[in-house]
């Protein structure tokens, strides 16, 4: 009989025997390697984004930003046309004894589209969208704010639309001067004693370095430095009181609509009054697309608006600075050569450091080689160059003002009246007071280094969807396009860089200007000589990184 074993086998080895085991598995891991490598990675690569080496980078994020908003949006339209669609079917099937001649406009509608209420689909002019958002936001406010740049702050006028405000009620009018950190303060005192003799004014600069909403700071111990002069909200203890008193006056919650041109800041002063980014914010003009609410506190709802809508009858230095890109079709090399056409010549040399010229296209033909904007084969990019002074001039950043007109002429739609209703139940002397206290604390730009710029005086508007022009065909079928197609890895590299190579090396974003012309592949060339290997498998421009 077998005893059985009372200890199981040992696993003690001799170190040769062990090392002999390791050695051959480290020789199979590196086998499998080899194979794998040659067979090519299953796993998908992680996007690991856009190198910091790379360039244009802050554009091309801003541009994928876009696209991606662009898409949101049309999914969003399509779910609704959805909903309502699904809402007619079960009307029909609660109502069964509807006649047949009752359901034929209903067909239409879904199959073939002849129904009077296809403009509400989401094939709408955008332009009417706008016009219809920008309705809502003054019907239901009680307070107006119209924002104007401080550059320009006639320019930002739209007497169509405070004529409309004017009419609808007892609606309280109110100028804010947005960025008066660009002009210097001279002009921004001269231009306040102009305004303030007609509408209530009051002098803002909004913040730009705000926190995102819902996202959590860890608060370390660091030590305490400075804030930048784009950190600093200045105007708004003053605002805040202006509200408070119309809330006491009207004696119930009020709501506050946000009205303006494209890229005034109409949304970063609604952030800057919540202390938080609420609102969407960028150097791209048209960002704020439909009526949005925020609520400051129990008593005062702010209302953010799309832009206006700018008349085509207007100049084309007008056109060219308050059209939004995403709606009105702009040149850019007539809009910079409009823009240049009323600026001081000198001073514009002396800004952008080129030597003199004659004509726009030698002024651009300058910058271009300035700042090495170039095309295949060495010929200066002129409409990168164009694009480069346009998106300077729309921007945040670039300081030039106009002068106030000499003599004080009342508008047509304000009379004494309307300006005596205005200004009832305001504390003036207080408002004067933040005002002055405002101009103190802003540190403006010096007269010298700030371009001199030729106002073309008030906007026109197009306030009324029945006057907005159709879209052509052409360019409906281009925006669905750009809307509505999911574009491969490799054609959006591709697009990314013909358009950088328009950009150059501006701050700004150049989606604000549609292409009239396909752009070279020069910058793809460009991209791939100036990167190694490893960063151009890295040039993966899908939305996912955004």
């Amino acid at each position: 009989m077998k005893r059985p074993k009372l200890k199981k086998a040992s696993k003690r080895m001799t170190c040769h025997k062990r090392y002999k085991i390791q050695k051959k598995v480290r020789e199979h891991h590196r086998k499998l390697r080899k194979e794998a490598k040659k067979r090519g990675r299953k796993k998908p690569r992680k996007d690991p984004g856009i190198p910091n080496s790379a360039p244009f980078k802050e554009a091309l994020l801003r541009e994928a930003e876009l696209r991606k908003q662009r898409l949101e949006e049309l999914k969003q339209q399509q779910r609704l046309d959805r909903q309502k669609e699904q809402e007619k079917k079960r009307k029909l099937e609660t109502n069964p004894g509807v006649k047949p001649s009752n359901l034929e406009p209903v067909k239409e509608e879904f199959g073939q589209g002849k129904a009077k209420d296809k403009p509400k689909s989401g094939k709408q002019n955008p332009k009417k969208l706008y016009c219809q958002e920008l309705k809502k936001v003054i019907e239901a406010s009680d307070v107006v704010l119209e924002v104007l740049d401080a550059r320009d702050p006639l320019g930002c006028r739209c007497p169509q639309v405070e004529e409309a405000i004017i009419q609808g009620g007892q609606k309280k009018l109110v100028l804010i001067l947005n960025k008066s950190d660009l002009v210097p303060k001279e002009n921004l005192e001269n231009w306040l004693n102009y305004l303030k003799k007609e509408l209530p004014t009051v002098v803002f600069r909004a913040s730009t370095n705000l926190k995102d909403k819902g996202k959590i700071v860890k608060h370390l111990k660091v030590r305490k430095r400075a804030p930048f002069q784009s950190e600093v909200c200045v105007g708004k203890d003053g605002l805040w009181k202006l509200l408070r008193g119309f809330q006491e006056a009207y004696g119930k919650a009020i709501q506050v609509g946000v009205i303006g041109f494209p890229n005034v800041g109409k949304s970063s002063i609604i952030n800057s009054l919540k202390q938080e980014r609420i609102c969407n914010v960028g150097v791209s003009m048209g960002l704020t697309r439909c009526m949005q609410i925020v609520s400051l506190d129990k008593q005062i709802t702010v209302l953010d608006s799309p832009s206006f809508i700018v008349s085509p009858l207007n100049s084309a230095s007008a056109l060219a600075l308050r059209s939004p890109a995403s709606i009105e079709v702009v040149k850019p090399v007539e809009a910079a050569s409009a823009i240049l056409s009323q600026a001081d010549a000198r001073q514009v040399v002396l800004k952008f450091t080129v030597p003199d010229f004659k004509n726009p296209l030698e002024f651009f033909t300058s910058l271009a080689q300035r700042r090495g904007l170039h095309r295949k084969g060495g010929s200066p990019n002129l409409e990168g160059a164009a694009k480069l002074m346009w998106s300077e001039w729309t921007g945040a950043s670039l300081a030039y003002y106009c002068h106030p007109p000499t003599s004080w002429t009342p508008s047509p739609h304000i009379n004494e009246g309307v300006a005596t209703n205005m200004i009832q139940g305001l504390n003036l002397e207080e408002l004067e007071k933040n005002n002055a206290h405002s101009i103190r604390t802003i540190r403006g730009p010096r007269l010298a280094s700030s371009i001199l710029f030729q106002s073309s005086g008030l906007t026109n508007g197009v306030i009324e969807e029945k006057d907005i022009p159709e879209e052509l065909p052409k360019q409906k079928e281009k925006q669905q396009q750009e809307e509505g197609e999911d574009y491969s890895d490799q054609e959006s590299v591709e697009e990314a860089a013909e358009k950088s190579s328009d950009m150059g090396g501006a701050e700004e974003d150049w989606e604000a200007l549609p292409e009239e012309s396909q752009a070279d592949e020069s910058a793809l060339s460009y991209i791939s000589d100036k990167m190694t290997e490893e960063e151009d498998d890295a040039y993966d421009f899908s939305t996912d990184y955004v």
